[in-house]
């Protein structure tokens, strides 16, 4: 795999790419926005052929679900094109300019990246978010997806390029690494003559290892350990419901509910009746000392429970004496993601507002909510958790760079 290649041709495109106009970028998104619902049938194809090998190699039925194309996921991801078509253009934004004391006018310019390398597991939608993103942004990109989406994540660049090559564009502007071996993501993630900056998307493991290993820029997108806290001043129907939703509707994606937490106060009304209502997805519950005495069939938690990303069907629980340790907890254990209060108290969903450190947090809503499609950035790269650049769903505006533009009339410095 010669990913210096790649590398040029992904500098030479983004270049090209640099001079469209906003017309041009959405009419060559929305005909591959097109081509996807079109070639329906050669994706699916291709993703039969992932999920087979995924179910010879015994990956649970959960994490075959964040592999799994239906042709309603398929629209999704062109309808997910569409709307980064429907969205503006930050690209040559001024945001702001002035004049200083010399009489320059200056001006902060919003430009792409460059390119953008990805690399990321299981998920196909992922391929035409980021492409879609980077292509609105006139970044080039560099897509390296996992050995289980393979065949899917292959075909869905093909289709892209296609689309690409009929409407008369250069295909390299979409560019797919064929080889999944360690060795050659660890040159990508030290391709730093090419990339300029380096987005991982994916478990624990795969984010520690491009943290420790690249030397290009990383944009760290990050696991989801996240939590719900039910408030003794909570209302229990919505808070059964929002825990039920957070946990089981999609139980493999980093914005699920991993935790909950209950204030001692209402614990012995409320854990019994969610309990019951998990117990109709086969949720394996884990649970400290006092919500096993609310919860019999509870598995005693064990210290590492508390900072496990299970994305399956297992919920681990903890009673806490107030908002406060809540909120300690939270904070101890949490991987900055997505977090919720539920309560009708005010004061108390202001200070769980502020003083929660994650990327998303909620008040009386479920966690599944973080995610740049519902924020209504059309797709997204990744869910950020760090503090620098981006924070939360990274749409259009975290693809973006900064640049000076400076108006003189012969000045010069004294």
């Amino acid at each position: 795999m010669d990913l210096t290649l790649l590398g040029q041709q992904a500098q030479a495109s983004a270049r090209k790419l640099a001079l469209l106009d906003t017309k041009e970028k959405n009419r060559l998104l929305g005909a591959m926005a097109q081509a996807l619902v079109t070639a329906t049938p050669e994706i699916l194809a291709a993703n039969e052929k992932d999920l087979a090998q995924a179910a010879a190699n015994g990956i649970s039925e959960t994490m075959q679900d964040r592999l799994r194309l239906t042709k309603e996921r398929i629209a999704e991801m062109a309808a997910g094109i569409k709307e980064v078509v429907d969205l503006p253009d930050p690209i040559g934004e001024v945001e702001k300019m002035w004049k200083n004391e010399d009489g320059l006018l200056i001006g902060r310019q919003k430009v792409p990246l460059g390119v953008i390398g990805i690399i990321y597991e299981s998920r196909p939608n992922v391929t035409t978010d980021a492409a879609s993103l980077c292509f609105k942004t006139g970044n080039a990109v560099i897509l390296r997806g996992g050995k289980e989406a393979f065949a899917s994540n292959q075909v869905l660049v093909e289709i892209l390029q296609q689309a690409l090559i009929k409407e008369g564009f250069t295909p390299h502007v979409i560019q797919f690494v064929t080889d999944t071996s360690h060795e050659v993501a660890t040159e990508m993630m030290r391709l730093t003559e090419y990339l300029d900056v380096l987005i991982p998307r994916g478990g624990a493991g795969l984010i520690k290892r491009v943290k420790e290993t690249a030397t290009v820029p990383v944009i760290e997108t990050g696991t989801g350990n996240n939590h719900v806290y039910i408030d003794k001043d909570a209302q229990l129907d919505m808070a059964a419901a929002i825990v039920d939703n957070a946990k089981t509707q999609r139980p493999s994606v980093c914005n699920a509910m991993e935790t909950l937490l209950i204030h001692e106060a209402v614990a012995a009304e409320f854990l019994p009746v969610i309990a019951k209502k998990l117990a109709q997805h086969q949720v394996e519950l884990h649970g400290d000392e006092r919500a096993c005495q609310y919860v019999p069939e509870a598995l005693p938690a064990t210290e590492a429970d508390w900072s496990t990303e299970y994305l399956d069907y297992i919920l681990a629980i903890k009673v806490v004496d107030s908002l406060e340790e809540a909120i300690a907890h939270i904070n101890r254990y949490n991987t900055k993601h997505s977090e919720a209060i539920v309560t009708d108290n005010y004061f108390a969903s202001q200070k769980f507002l502020q003083e929660v450190d994650a990327a998303a947090v909620y008040v009386n809503a479920s966690t599944r909510f973080t995610d740049g499609f519902v924020f209504g950035f059309g797709a997204e790269i990744g869910i950020s958790t760090q503090k620098l650049h981006a924070r939360g769903p990274m749409g259009l505006e975290e693809l973006t760079s900064t640049k000076y533009i400076i108006y003189g009339e012969g000045q010069i410095r004294s």
